[in-house]
């Protein structure tokens, strides 16, 4: 196989290691799995804007489809210092897996603009969202490729790149992004998607396991839209949030957290660090304190072979992509951590995406509660299926998730063929 040292990154070594062992054990066609190597397309771009100040800054932007078997590519847009080529390939693969996992007729793609988005104004993100916007124009659309919001964009950031898209059309496209405020063509649920996705899959594994998932002390690395949704949703159901953090700092507490309370002094301080309501810990510590279900919500490779021997949870909810390395999933397999996979646990929100887009393209709106349900249904559904894969073939559920996603990816290549 050919080595790919422009994608070369920590994540796209953990995602290929994932792709060649599983293919292993799927048998897959090595053509195939060649193919499955490699990214479709990948484009990299200058993104010049003018800032407040009054000088010109250029930075560097990226867009990646991995596959296109199934459908248009999706994928979300991420804001991050630390964003480049293989980290954007790796995502884009993973998200092929989990379209497909999730029965998406998607194929996997990802963006992102190598920038500090806590650095620039109000002014300077819009002007940077339309300028990247219009750099990669031609790779996207709602026939082509369908970016989401991701680390360091929102709502706003996708209203302004559909506005931007479709002031060049000469009409109002909708389905060229999603995560869209409702106001100009977003879904109901959209926001609260893939933290929602995470407590039905959590509900499921309890069942699984046999146990009860109400009264668990649960830790939540992260506090973002993906942590602080699935952290106050499982409080409300009655576990107990002993720990959670962001970059800046964390909070411990046994007896558990206030999410309310947490909630309120994160609007005021923009941090959860500092929260009176328990012990102060580092974003690393956080990972290490005893509980029965970790979710690691923030970016990846945060659990290695450093630390996973640390870790004292029973249950691992990956809400973050990539979160858990190769090194660290042996570890854990060995000590009978049940690991829930990112493209398994945190794909509630591609899913709520594609409904999104379905609506966009019918200009028909479904009810919160309709949206609920259908993703409550998906997610046990493959849930479920993943279980009983890995329960027959006597793997864990990552592995499970993968054969599953993979697979079906390499069905979809063998039955289109290879042009010309």
């Amino acid at each position: 196989m050919n080595d790919s040292p422009e994608f070369d990154s920590e994540l796209h070594r953990t995602a290929l290691a994932q792709l060649d062992r599983v293919a292993t054990k799927l048998a897959l066609d090595s053509d195939i799995h060649e193919r499955l190597r490699f990214p479709r397309r990948a484009l990299v771009v200058s993104v010049p804007i003018r800032m407040d100040r009054g000088d010109t800054e250029v930075f560097i932007g990226y867009r990646v489809h991995h596959n296109t078997a199934l459908g248009p590519t999706k994928g979300g847009l991420r804001y991050d210092l630390g964003v480049n080529l293989g980290e954007v390939t790796a995502l884009a693969m993973l998200m092929s897996w989990k379209c497909a996992l999730m029965g998406l007729p998607y194929g996997g793609a990802k963006g992102g603009v190598r920038c500090n988005p806590r650095e620039l104004s109000p002014r300077e993100l819009e002007h940077l969202t339309r300028r990247y916007t219009t750099e990669i124009i031609h790779m996207i659309g709602p026939d082509l490729d369908i970016p989401a919001p991701d680390l360091g964009t929102d709502e706003q950031t996708m209203a302004w790149m559909m506005d931007t898209y479709s002031m060049t059309q000469g009409k109002s496209v909708p389905g060229v992004v999603t995560g869209k405020p409702i106001i100009v063509g977003g879904s109901a649920g959209r926001r609260e998607a893939t933290g929602r996705g995470i407590v039905f899959v959590l509900y499921q594994a309890a069942k699984s396991l046999g146990q009860e998932l109400r009264g668990k002390k649960i830790v939540v690395q992260g506090f973002g839209n993906v942590g602080s949704v699935a952290a106050r949703l499982l409080w409300n159901d009655g576990c107990t949030i002993a720990g959670i953090s962001d970059v800046k700092g964390g909070v411990w507490n046994p007896g558990g957290i206030d999410i309310r309370q947490l909630q309120e002094h994160v609007a005021q301080a923009g941090t959860v660090a500092g929260f009176p309501g328990g012990e102060p810990v580092s974003n690393e510590q956080i990972l290490e304190q005893p509980c029965d279900v970790l979710i690691p919500a923030a970016v990846d490779s945060v659990i290695h072979g450093r630390n996973a021997d640390r870790i004292k949870a029973s249950i691992i909810a990956e809400g973050a992509n990539g979160p858990t390395t190769p090194e660290a999933d042996a570890i854990l397999r060995d000590r009978g951590v049940t690991v829930i996979p990112d493209i398994l646990c945190n794909a509630g929100g591609v899913v709520v995406s594609y409904f999104e887009w379905v609506q966009g393209l019918q200009y028909y709106f479904w009810k919160e509660s309709e949206i609920i349900a259908r993703l409550q249904e998906i997610m046990a559904r493959s849930f479920t299926s993943v279980w009983r894969t890995a329960q027959k073939s006597g793997v864990d559920l990552r592995t499970g998730a993968l054969m599953e996603g993979i697979s079906r990816v390499a069905d979809a290549h063998v039955s289109r063929g290879l042009y010309p």
